[in-house]
């Protein structure tokens, strides 16, 4: 029995109840799409008029520093008002088929968005007349109160919506219509995007954090700041000596690669801002990490951590803060052992016949019979300041 697309069956009604559902709601993302599109192709407009263009031919600002700020603000621009014409006439899927092979002009901004900040604020410091030029410029009535800084931003937020537009259509589109599968190329291709975007925000989190602890050590010898370090976590734990006497309280910082120790430092600071001296760094590449008690909904409990030269007992009288600890530091130190663990590959073309035919005797069957050996884990997170030992005394 043939399907009629005439039926009055039940299941008829419902097929075509969701299909005009989808329609309705394809035809209400377009609309916002267009209008939001419409808005940020004038603010874009307006940034390339008011700012890169006279800049450029007043010349208050260096090409570097005016490169520096605003990028590749100017090809965006130019890549987007194509696109609102296929917008603007209906051709959503054509539309964001052009766009998507000029995404490149955007992941150049993107990655140069904190360095434009960065940029933009020590321009404002150093010149009296580029702060003038952009106090009269941001008062504008068409600016709508909006500063430079927020106006740099916008690029970066409109990726964000055309991830959710872009995702709303597919959503909404049927797998027969033509546009289907340009709409599905361009939600991947903006979701790529978005996920650099926010992988830039993280490192750039990352290193602020890294810079303020460094800040709060007063032994500047010991190298918070270091490439491929993550901050993890900070707080208070009562260190439990090993022979009885009363456990005191010291501050900790967790980081992706050590366990850095440190107590309030006595001498004066100038600032308001509260200074440490690091007692003792641990690498987590040899560390175990074991719950001594607080496995249920006690007060807090006591965390042992062992390192081949060191024991550390570690007390929580509170029990989230214990058991994000815990949860912390295994996560930690189980990311940074398997990446320590390392398969020993084949021998190089280049290394002496004798030593290839030594290893092969030790294996007369089968040279592929032997088992994977486990090269030396190297000390993670060691700066050039710290010895590599288990933990450092300082």
């Amino acid at each position: 029995m043939s399907f009629s697309p005439t039926s009055c069956s039940p299941q008829a009604g419902t097929i075509q109840e969701q299909r005009e559902r989808w329609d309705r709601k394809r035809t209400r993302t377009i609309k916002e799409l267009v209008q939001t599109e419409q808005r940020y192709s004038q603010q874009l407009q307006l940034i390339t008029t008011y700012f890169v263009e006279i800049l450029n031919a007043k010349g208050t600002l260096k090409p570097a520093a005016r490169e520096s700020i605003f990028s590749s603000i100017k090809q965006i621009y130019s890549v987007n008002q194509a696109l609102l014409v296929h917008l603007e006439n209906g051709y959503v899927g054509r539309g964001f088929e052009q766009f998507c092979p000029q995404l490149h002009h955007y992941s150049t901004y993107v990655d140069n968005i904190y360095n434009a900040h960065r940029t933009l604020g020590t321009q404002l410091k150093k010149s009296k007349a580029f702060r003038h030029f952009k106090k009269l410029q941001e008062s504008r009535p068409d600016f709508r109160g909006q500063s430079l800084e927020e106006l740099l931003e916008l690029p970066i937020t409109r990726v964000q919506q055309y991830k959710h537009f872009l995702d709303d259509l597919a959503a909404n589109t049927s797998p027969h219509h033509p546009e289907f599968q340009q709409l599905s190329r361009a939600a991947e291709a903006v979701s790529e995007l978005s996920a650099r975007i926010e992988e830039n925000a993280r490192r750039h989190e990352n290193q602020l954090q890294l810079q303020r602890v460094q800040r709060l050590m007063t032994n500047r010898r010991v190298r918070v700041n270091t490439p491929g370090r993550w901050y993890i976590r900070e707080g208070w734990l009562k260190v439990v000596p090993p022979k009885g006497s009363e456990a005191k309280a010291q501050m900790f910082f967790l980081f992706s690669d050590m366990l850095m120790q440190t107590r309030r430092s006595a001498g004066l600071s100038l600032s308001s801002t509260e200074r440490f001296e690091v007692r003792r760094v641990f690498p987590l590449d040899q560390c175990a990490v074991e719950k001594v008690f607080g496995h249920t909904r006690s007060q807090g409990g006591l965390l042992s951590l062992s390192f081949p030269k060191a024991k550390l007992l570690l007390m929580s009288s509170d029990q989230d803060d214990f058991n994000d600890w815990f949860n912390c530091l295994t996560s930690a130190v189980r990311k940074l052992q398997s990446k320590s663990t390392v398969i020993q590959e084949k021998p190089p073309e280049s290394a002496p016949r004798r030593k290839r035919t030594a290893l092969s005797e030790q294996s007369p069957d089968n040279t592929d019979s032997s088992a994977p050996k486990r090269s030396r884990p190297e000390p993670a997170g060691q700066s050039a300041e710290t010895p590599s030992s288990s933990c450092t005394i300082l």
